[in-house]
């Protein structure tokens, strides 16, 4: 039971993020509302608001047909154009930022619910007219039905509008920079909670039973608390050995294991990895630190050339390298201090080199985008590390920064400039 119940879990996370996963279960709200109020016209209650507030009922068959044919219509053109609109943001999005920003945009919820909130009125008005028959007397007829799709179409117009609205305030870099921000802090506070909890001391799991994947996909995320439940009936300590977000091969070595097992516990230790074709910031928040750096980069080629998106980039990069300062490189979970969970994370060097790489990559040439990295680096030597050597890295990467940029410039205003940057930081350059 508890296997299947994980099992489903894996499932609803890989699919909630599809375009189609809120549109289809109001599609199915809108269905089953409909057979509701066809059961409440059994029970009389288009008869008893009838009776008491005859103007908001449809006593007339052709009438009911004509009005909710209308509805059906116009809702059918107001999703296509909702849609196209969706789809124009996500192409935008993809040629000027990012394709990673794809899986994020498209499991956005409000655009989701906007869709579905069409379709399930689309179904429930296409019900509702089965049940009316034209020729039949007027007490016959499901007025409660109709004038229950007409409201709905009220609340149709009122989520086209605001579609329209968040729509275009989706499509804006400054909102996208933010989401992307809020969404890894979000992820990265989680993680800094949960470590202060931690039992420090991991034995050494060299010698210990390696198991490998039986599929392939990205690492996308783990149910901690079932596997330390795991661990304690199996009395054993588990190291989870490839770094969330990494594309794992099948037969690539996935875990560790303090004791030997059996087929049955493996399968059910390995029900607890979920496996997706795609990344989403919630879930890895080193994804984030990608995602702005293809933004900076993308910003900073040629056929965009937008300093001033990449500027703000490089502020949302700054605060979340800083939160990522106060984060070990290593994580043990515990559980009533006794340890049995030992995750293999991206290290602050990996994430730094690889962040600034690409940077160098595309801006050493940029005066304006060095003086911004530059502030970058000071304002990450003021912060609070959790290790001792984080520091160190930091001064590593801004000579290498400083040195590329000092090959890419000509000028020699351009070059003292880099060199007094360097100086503030106490930083010896190579001679250019």
């Amino acid at each position: 039971m508890k296997k299947l119940f994980t099992r489903l879990l894996s499932f609803f996370n890989s699919i909630r993020s599809q375009i189609a996963f809120y549109p289809t279960l109001f599609a199915l709200s809108g269905f089953l509302f409909s057979a509701l109020t066809l059961y409440l016209e059994s029970l009389g209650i288009s008869d008893f608001i009838r009776e008491n507030v005859p103007s908001i009922i449809v006593n007339n068959g052709d009438t009911a047909l004509s009005v909710l044919g209308a509805i059906i219509t116009g809702l059918i053109s107001m999703m296509v154009f909702s849609f196209s609109m969706v789809m124009v943001l996500l192409n935008q999005a993809s040629t000027n930022y990012s394709p990673r920003l794809l899986p994020g945009l498209i499991s956005d919820r409000k655009h989701q619910t906007v869709l579905g909130v069409y379709l399930a009125t689309i179904l429930y008005c296409i019900f509702t007219m089965v049940a009316i028959n034209p020729d039949a007397p007027r007490k016959e007829l499901p007025g409660f039905s109709v004038f229950s799709g007409i409201v709905f179409t009220v609340f149709c117009m009122a989520a086209f509008i605001y579609f329209i609205h968040n729509i275009s305030k989706s499509i804006q870099v400054n909102n996208i920079l933010d989401n992307i921000y809020n969404l890894s802090k979000n992820r990265l506070h989680r993680l800094l909670e949960s470590e202060a909890k931690e039992f420090k001391q991991f034995p050494d799991s060299t010698n210990w039973h390696t198991y490998c994947a039986k599929k392939s996909g990205y690492f996308q995320n783990i149910s901690i608390t079932n596997l330390l439940k795991l661990c304690d009936e199996l009395d054993t300590k588990l190291h989870i050995l490839p770094v969330k977000g990494i594309f794992i091969l099948k037969d690539y070595p996935i875990l560790r294991s303090e004791r030997k097992l059996d087929e049955e516990q493996l399968d059910e230790v390995l029900a607890n990895f979920n496996f997706a074709r795609e990344e989403l910031v919630a879930d890895n928040y080193v994804l984030a630190f990608k995602q702005l750096t293809e933004i900076i980069a993308k910003a900073m080629s040629p056929g965009i050339n937008d300093p001033g998106t990449a500027i703000n980039a490089i502020d949302y990069l700054t605060e979340l390298l800083g939160l990522r300062m106060q984060k070990k490189d290593t994580s043990v979970i515990s559980r009533e201090k006794k340890c049995y969970l030992k995750l293999n994370t991206v290290d602050f060097k990996s994430l730094l080199y690889n962040v600034l790489a690409t940077i160098r990559t595309y801006c050493s040439h940029d005066l304006i985008i060095i003086q911004k990295i530059s502030l970058m680096f000071e304002y990450l030597l003021e912060q609070e590390q959790k290790e001792d050597y984080y520091k160190k890295l930091i001064r590593e990467e801004a000579k290498l920064f400083f040195d590329s940029g000092i090959q890419a410039v000509e000028s020699d205003t351009d070059i003292s400039l880099i060199k007094s940057l360097a100086e503030k930081m106490n930083i010896n350059l190579d001679e250019a």
